[in-house]
């Protein structure tokens, strides 16, 4: 984050006679002192998100003075957000009051509607944050320089209470990209695309995939032949969960695909789940911990012969996973520990362990960890035989 860094400098300039004497005695203008009595006692706001503009915020909330480690504030601003079910994002703002506030707190929300532009999102956040802030600006006793203003149009209102959606809740997107790059010993190309439909409702949540990627690879090696490599991967998905209150739920996840790199020909997957959260709903964009346990059927069909001289199988298997996920003033949790096992074979399992810490200590000196580990015995789609050179250095297989 960059503050500017403003410098002042009094010159003074002598004058002859009388004038100079009249200057020195007399007291400065009363107007100039109140100027610099109300700049220094401007509410110090600490801005706490990932998803601000800083320096557009500065020019458009004037009225506050901005400092850079939240013991020096007088409000301590939290932004964090969650996609909407429409495809949206939806902000949490939380006005947290210290010193003198500190029995003072708000929570104010802010949705941005989907394929937002960036200067509409910032803006939306703004009116917003001036809007909380303007209860503790009133506490400072100075209010002749703010006004309140209210837009009624009941009209529109009233319309976009009738309107119905003729999607009913169905959100669609589609991607594509391409990249590839050339001289004239090499080449590579890689396209990539995706469509997803989405649906969610207070008690539903349907999710629907499709995606497809293809790379491909020409070398000119040194005694002037050609090395020629490509990989693809494809496949489709669902997920259909529904609410069971406010921290239970319930659903199912089905999957097929197909990768070259992971020598699977087809890959079939059906597993239903449930997860428990052990916080409200309500509180997801500020804490998140959840305990999820699904059981599924997997159907495989290899491209060639794998390592346990299979070229099909059908495996049934389990897995627990845990989550934790925290946004606070003291910083930010992101972690999850996920085991898994096959039923018929308990020796074919993997533990994946994930951390990510950011700790605020004290003023100006904060902390940033993060580290994954895995354990993993459970890699059945291994081909058999030795992989060429050309394999391992391409990441072919």
């Amino acid at each position: 984050m960059r503050l500017p860094v403003i410098l002042g400098a009094m010159l003074c300039l002598a004058t002859s006679g009388g004038a100079q004497q009249d200057t020195a005695t007399k007291p400065r203008p009363a107007a100039d002192t109140s100027h610099a009595t109300r700049e220094s006692t401007k509410l110090r706001v600490y801005l706490d998100c990932d998803a601000c503009d800083f320096d557009y915020l500065r020019t458009e909330v004037t009225f506050v003075d901005y400092v850079r480690d939240r013991q020096d504030a007088a409000v301590h601003i939290l932004v964090t957000n969650q996609e909407t079910g429409g495809g949206g994002n939806e902000f949490t703002l939380t006005f947290i009051g210290q010193k003198r506030y500190s029995s003072m707190s708000d929570t104010l929300r802010y949705v941005s509607p989907p394929a937002v532009s960036p200067d509409e999102l910032r803006s939306g956040l703004a009116r917003v944050i001036k809007i909380g802030l303007v209860r503790y600006v009133a506490r400072l006793g100075d209010v002749s320089r703010l006004d309140v203003t209210y837009k009624v149009d009941s009209l529109a209102a009233g319309a976009a209470a009738k309107k119905k959606d003729p999607w009913n809740f169905w959100v669609f997107r589609t991607t594509a990209n391409g990249f590839g790059s050339g001289e004239k010993a090499d080449n590579f190309v890689s396209l990539n695309g995706s469509l997803n439909a989405n649906r969610v409702t207070e008690l539903w949540k349907t999710n629907l995939t499709f995606f497809g990627n293809y790379g491909q690879s020409r070398f000119e090696l040194a005694d002037g032949t050609n090395f020629n490599t490509y990989s693809h991967s494809y496949g489709l998905s669902d997920l259909i969960v529904k609410s069971l209150g406010a921290r239970w739920s319930a659903g199912q996840q089905a999957s097929w695909t197909s990768s070259t790199f992971l020598n699977q020909k087809r890959a079939i997957r059906f597993a239903p789940a449930i997860e428990y959260d052990f916080f409200p709903y309500s509180q997801s964009t500020r804490r998140m911990w959840t305990l999820r346990y699904a059981s599924g059927v997997n159907w495989f069909r290899y491209q060639d012969t794998t390592i346990y001289n299979r070229i099909s199988e059908t495996r049934v298997d389990q897995t627990l996973t845990t989550s934790l996920d925290l946004k606070q003033p003291w910083g930010s949790i992101s972690s999850s520990i996920e085991g898994a096992m096959y039923l018929d074979d308990t020796n074919k399992r993997h533990l994946v362990f994930f951390n990510s810490l950011d700790l605020r200590l004290f003023k100006g000196f904060s902390l940033f960890l993060f580290g994954q580990a895995s354990l993993i015995h459970d890699q059945l789609y291994l081909p058999r035989g030795d992989l060429t050179d050309a394999d391992r250095l391409l990441r072919q297989r």
